[in-house]
């Protein structure tokens, strides 16, 4: 059993160091970057609701939900479940001159969950936590000369989570997850001038890290019988995030593209060397309803106080935050889970909507993300374990005020496995 969990983290971990490229998204910026999706494939294509939560899948969102880990299945304990999420991603950025396409490939999760009795389960991985991947030309004229600068940036952040849940009485929850995040984030902006020789550059590095953490109590009453009301409270607090800064000036030849002239800026003396900046409070109510093993229907709703973020150090001038908020809706349906003549009786379906109000007012306008989701859960063989498959198609940012419009399309592979990772003796 253990051979084949070490095989299965050192398969899915090696895809995923050498497919690593986080994001191309323009918007990615802003703050410390596009924020990563915390959730497993079947919750992404739920319109990545974390409400639902049953005895064999792990619910990355909600560590309440390891409280329930294991209670239906075998024997109550012993329960192992791993997963691990891949995504595929094509955008089509957009702005009011020209169009341009692009991809990004991820390992998005790598998780254990392991039920330790009844009502009592905890769980731990690693998933990315925000990615910085930009690159884009901004073009005007300075005393009658063309002046060209190049913005790029790169870097992920990432986060090794651990997350506890307990059962305390029938139908209620409680959970934590402890989330150390970490990481280096680079920006570099080049600038030319029409018929000069040289360019100038600024290259700021960051090295991050810090803690947050996500409470939740998750209730699961049963309304009659194989009915279930499920509601959630999640609170992920504020991220403390401290960053080592680094930042260079200098000039460049355009014909080479060579260093003339590279100066490390003396951040100490303003007080930037080592910065800190906070990720404000997420708070996030869910609710939900449906027939046990049948189907399910669920919404949430998020709020966050983001109008209080800033970064000194990575702050921009056409930027300014004020409060974001979420709200999605989600689902799913399986014809017969118990069905031995029709496999695709026993495959589930899922889909799923949600709009974001980013909190980002990029030159007075505000950010704005709408995505359909929608996927299919595979049962393997007669066990519990299921490949899971989905999709997103989503809209983000505009064609106004000199902004770009991010359309994508994204492709979702996740594998949930369970089995047990102990066995009573039954004979000495």
């Amino acid at each position: 059993m253990i051979k084949k969990i070490v095989i299965a983290i050192v398969c899915m971990a090696s895809v995923g160091m050498y497919a690593q490229n986080g994001t191309v998204s323009p918007y990615s910026f802003f703050g410390i970057g596009e924020l990563r999706t915390s959730s497993t494939v079947e919750n992404q294509m739920m319109g990545h609701i974390g409400v639902y939560a049953d005895s064999i899948h792990l619910n990355l969102q909600n560590p309440a939900a390891y409280g329930k880990l294991g209670l239906e299945v075998m024997d109550r304990e012993g329960l192992v479940a791993y997963t691990a999420g891949l995504s595929y991603k094509q955008f089509r950025l957009k702005s009011f001159e020209e169009e341009q396409s692009s991809t990004a490939t991820t390992l998005d999760y790598l998780s254990l969950g392991f039920s330790l009795g009844k009502g009592l389960g905890m769980g731990f991985g690693i998933m990315p936590y925000s990615s910085m991947g930009y690159n884009f030309v901004e073009q005007r004229s300075s005393r009658g000369q063309a002046l060209t600068n190049i913005f790029s940036g790169e870097g992920d952040l990432s986060k090794v989570y651990y997350s506890i849940g307990y059962e305390i009485i029938k139908d209620l929850s409680l959970g934590v997850t402890v989330n150390y995040n970490y990481g280096t984030l680079s920006n570099e902006r080049l600038q030319q001038i029409e018929d000069v020789q040289f360019g100038t550059f600024d290259r700021r590095s960051s090295q991050i890290n810090g803690f947050d953490f996500n409470y939740a109590l998750l209730y699961t009453p049963s309304i009659k019988e194989d009915y279930t009301l499920h509601t959630s409270v999640r609170v992920n607090t504020q991220g403390n995030l401290v960053s080592k800064n680094r930042r260079n000036l200098g000039s460049f030849s355009v014909a080479t593209g060579g260093n003339i002239e590279n100066i490390d800026v003396n951040l100490d003396a303003n007080n930037l060397r080592n910065t800190e900046f906070k990720i404000p409070t997420t708070t996030t109510l869910g609710l939900g309803y449906g027939k046990d093993y049948k189907w399910f229907l669920g919404a949430e709703y998020s709020f966050q106080g983001l109008s209080s973020f800033e970064n000194p150090f990575l702050g921009t001038d056409n930027i300014v935050y004020k409060d974001a908020s979420s709200l999605a809706l989600g689902g799913f349906y399986t014809p017969d889970a118990n069905s031995f003549n029709s496999y695709l009786k026993r495959v589930t379906y899922r889909a799923g909507l949600r709009l974001d109000r980013t909190g980002m007012v990029v030159n007075d306008v505000d950010i704005n993300n709408f995505g359909i989701t929608f996927g299919l859960g595979l049962p393997l063989g007669r066990s519990f374990s299921n490949l899971n498959l989905g999709f997103e198609l989503g809209r983000r940012g505009t064609t106004r005020a000199n902004l770009i419009e991010e359309s994508y399309f994204k492709v979702n592979v996740g594998l949930s496995l369970n089995d047990r990772w102990f066995q009573k003796r039954k004979i000495n």
